[in-house]
């Protein structure tokens, strides 16, 4: 277990208070842990901690402004926390569920959680796809990934999760349309409907996030 005191400096932006709330201590803390124990484990590049705020903590925090209030989320191959946990932290209205098969970033994950005191969150470690995963944590409103899988693969893992009438919502880079439009077919096969991209962090952050939205339609 571990205890890092938060460091209020300089280098913590100013939007971080409007995008977190309450929470901006708790916020401050995840991202020292990830600069910290996360590095040292190899969870986070070198390279990435000085960018850790704008490229991965508020970057995965924004998504949730394509999410409805109080939904039941499940962030699947979760890693070090991202997105699932600067989303638990931005909205603590959702319920999470951090899947992630790796032992040694579920036992982190679990660290996290009770370091950060988030009742929001469970994690559960397993891969997305296994059907001990989908019978521990039944069907969600919302699945959420980040840099997992391409999007085909991503909707065969993420739809099963999703309940009908819910949605997968991944992140992906600029070149989401070239995703969609080469699996399509998987996408429709696995009982996802028309597909939305949509841009978040708008006027919040520097680089607004992409996101492809597809909802369950069977």
């Amino acid at each position: 277990m571990f205890h890092v005191k938060p460091s209020h400096t300089s280098d913590t932006p100013t939007v971080a208070a409007r995008v977190f709330g309450d929470n901006l201590d708790k916020s401050v803390r995840y991202h020292d842990l990830l600069a910290a124990t996360g590095s040292v484990r190899g969870f986070i590049g070198p390279r990435e901690v000085p960018r850790l705020w704008d490229r991965h903590v508020l970057n995965c925090a924004i998504i949730g402004e394509a999410m409805p209030q109080d939904a039941s989320v499940a962030d699947i191959g979760s890693g070090a926390g991202l997105p699932g946990i600067p989303l638990a932290l931005a909205r603590p209205d959702l319920s999470i569920t951090l899947i992630e098969p790796l032992l040694k970033r579920s036992t982190f994950l679990l660290e996290v959680v009770e370091e950060l005191q988030l009742d929001n969150v469970t994690v559960v470690r397993g891969r997305a796809e296994e059907k001990a995963i989908k019978a521990e944590v039944g069907t969600v409103d919302v699945v959420t990934s980040r840099a997992v899988a391409p999007l085909g693969k991503l909707a065969q893992w993420s739809l099963p999760l999703v309940t009908r009438g819910g949605v997968m919502i991944a992140m992906k880079g600029s070149s989401v349309s070239e995703e969609l439009e080469r699996d399509a077919k998987i996408i429709k096969k696995a009982g996802g409907g028309p597909a939305e991209i949509q841009l978040v962090g708008v006027g919040i952050v520097e680089e607004p996030t992409h996101l492809i939205r597809i909802p369950r339609v069977r």
